[in-house]
């Protein structure tokens, strides 16, 4: 059986204040800058940085109090928030993974980052890391 993720795409540190945050990530540990940008339907900031690995970082922002990462980052601070993988395909991956133990929290992919495919694994079925999947932008 293929293995069900191709590769680490990216870490994501969940923070209360983006601009913040790059003072630290980007100025002083020197990570460029990539891309940053609002998903209204969320809303919440996602800014990507080079680590020079081919795995970005990603600061996560939520800009809502009524956002659920208002209430985990109340609850659990700044820090690693979630590991992202990517797949050939999150629609294909969300029927397949669950035959692997592999439980998808969401019910049909979502728009996250520069319009790409994702979905979040259920992280009772991941050892309590919470995991999400990307892969193809989602055809409009």
């Amino acid at each position: 059986m293929p293995a069900p993720f191709q590769r680490l795409d990216h870490i994501a540190i969940i923070v209360r204040d983006t601009d913040e945050a790059l003072s630290f990530y980007r100025d002083r540990l020197g990570l460029p800058l990539l891309f940053s940008q609002v998903l209204p339907d969320a809303p919440i900031r996602l800014t990507h940085l080079d680590t020079g690995t081919g795995v970005d970082l990603q600061l996560v922002q939520p800009l809502s109090p009524e956002h659920p990462l208002s209430a985990w980052l109340q609850k659990h601070g700044e820090g690693l928030q979630h590991l992202c993988f990517k797949v050939d395909s999150v629609a294909e991956s969300m029927k397949t993974l669950p035959g692997l133990g592999l439980a998808v929290r969401d019910k049909a992919p979502r728009c996250g980052p520069n319009g790409r495919a994702a979905a979040f694994l259920d992280p009772l079925a991941t050892r309590g890391v919470q995991l999400e999947i990307t892969s193809e932008p989602i055809a409009r």
